[in-house]
C-alpha cells in the first residue's frame, strides 16, 4: 500500500507513533467510503481494535503497518456499505450524507463510539472537492465495490493492485469498477466546480429567504432545481424531493412562517458555502448547495439530529 510506516525504536510496540498517526488518513478514507462521520469513526476504531488484538509477533511481522491498517479499514467499509444499502431501504424519507463543518468549527463528540473528547482537527477529514455534498451523493449511487475502487484509486491514488487486495478482485476488474464509477460522476456533473462566486449566491439566497421574498428565491433557483431533506424520521422533513423553483420557494417560505425565530448563518458545509439554521441557539438544519450557471440547482437539507452532532454549539460563533 501507499502509506508505509517505519518500525518503532522505543521497544514498546512496532511503530506506535506511526500507527497512531494513521488515524487521520483512515478517517479520511472511511468518511468518503461511508458518507457518515459516525460510521467512519466506528470503522477506524474497529481497525485499530483488530491491530491491537494481534499478538506482538504478528504485529512485528507486518512490513507496513500503515498499509495493513488501510487494507483492513477498506474491507470493513466494504462490508458496511453492503449492509448500509439494506438499512437505507428502511430509512424514513431521503438519506443524505452527514454534513461536515469547517475545520475551525469542529465540536467535541463521541469518538470511535467511545466517550466524549475535544475534537482534534488532525484526526478529522480533509475538506476538498472529494467531500463536497454533490460528490458524496453521486458516490451513494455506486455499488460498494465501485465506490471503494474509485475512491481509493481516483481520490487517494492507490494502485489497482493495492485496491484489488481490499476489494477481493483482480486489478483488471478493479480498473473496470473505477471506470464505471467515473462515468457515473461525469453523468451527474459532480466534477469539481470553481468556488468563486458561490458564497455570494448563497448569501443572496439567505437574504431572500429571510425576507420571505418568494420572487427573489425563484429567480435564484434553477427552474428544475431539487431540494432533498433528511429528517431520518426523527424530526419533520419532506419525505420526498421537492422539485421545481416555485415549489421549493413556497416550501422555504412555509418553513420561515412556521418558525419565526429561525436564524440563518452562512457556514462552510463540506468545504463549500452553505447555510446553517438555528432555533433557540441550537442547530436544527444544515444545508448544502449545488450551484451552476449562477443559480441553485440542488439543496441538501440535513435535519436528522444524529447527523448534526459536529455542529452542536456552533451558535456560539457570530458572523462578522
Amino acid at each position: 500500500m501507499s502509506t508505509p510506516s517505519e518500525p518503532g525504536h522505543d521497544g514498546s510496540e512496532p511503530g506506535l507513533r506511526a500507527i497512531v498517526g494513521e488515524r487521520r488518513h483512515l478517517t479520511n478514507v472511511a468518511y468518503r467510503l461511508l458518507g457518515s462521520l459516525a460510521e467512519a469513526e466506528d470503522a477506524v476504531q474497529e481497525t485499530y481494535a483488530r491491530w491491537y488484538a494481534m499478538p506482538r509477533r504478528s504485529q512485528e511481522a507486518v512490513e507496513s503497518p500503515g498499509a495493513w491498517l488501510t487494507t483492513v479499514a477498506g474491507r470493513i467499509c466494504l462490508d458496511l456499505l453492503g449492509s448500509a444499502r439494506v438499512r437505507r431501504e428502511r430509512y424514513v424519507g431521503e438519506w443524505v450524507p452527514e454534513p461536515l463543518p469547517d475545520r475551525a468549527e469542529w465540536i467535541g463528540g463521541p469518538v470511535g463510539g467511545g466517550g466524549t473528547e475535544p475534537a482534534d482537527p488532525a484526526d478529522r477529514v480533509t475538506l476538498d472537492e472529494s467531500v463536497s455534498m454533490a460528490f458524496l451523493v453521486v458516490l451513494e449511487t455506486m455499488t460498494p465495490a465501485e465506490r471503494v475502487a474509485f475512491v481509493l484509486h481516483d481520490v487517494f491514488r492507490y494502485s489497482f493492485a493495492e485496491v484489488a487486495e481490499i476489494v477481493g478482485r483482480t486489478p483488471a476488474a478493479c480498473r473496470q469498477l473505477a471506470s464505471s464509477a467515473r462515468r457515473r460522476v461525469r453523468a451527474a456533473g459532480a466534477t469539481a466546480v470553481p468556488a468563486a462566486g458561490q458564497a455570494g449566491l448563497v448569501r443572496s439566497f439567505k437574504e431572500a429567504w429571510e425576507a420571505r421574498d418568494i420572487k427573489s428565491l425563484v429567480d435564484l433557483l434553477d427552474p428544475d432545481a431539487t431540494m432533498v431533506a433528511d429528517g431520518g424520521g426523527l424530526v419533520g422533513a419532506a419525505l420526498r424531493p421537492v422539485e421545481g423553483s416555485e415549489r421549493i420557494a413556497q416550501y422555504l417560505i412555509h418553513i420561515a412562517d412556521r418558525a419565526p425565530g429561525l436564524t440563518l448563518l452562512e457556514r462552510t458545509v463540506n468545504g463549500r458555502p452553505g447555510l446553517v439554521a438555528q432555533f433557540g441557539g441550537v442547530t436544527v438544519t444544515v444545508a448544502a448547495f449545488g450551484l451552476a450557471d449562477g443559480r441553485v440547482t440542488r439543496i441538501w437539507a440535513v435535519r436528522n439530529p444524529e447527523k448534526l452532532r459536529p455542529w452542536v454549539g456552533n451558535g456560539d460563533r457570530t458572523d462578522g
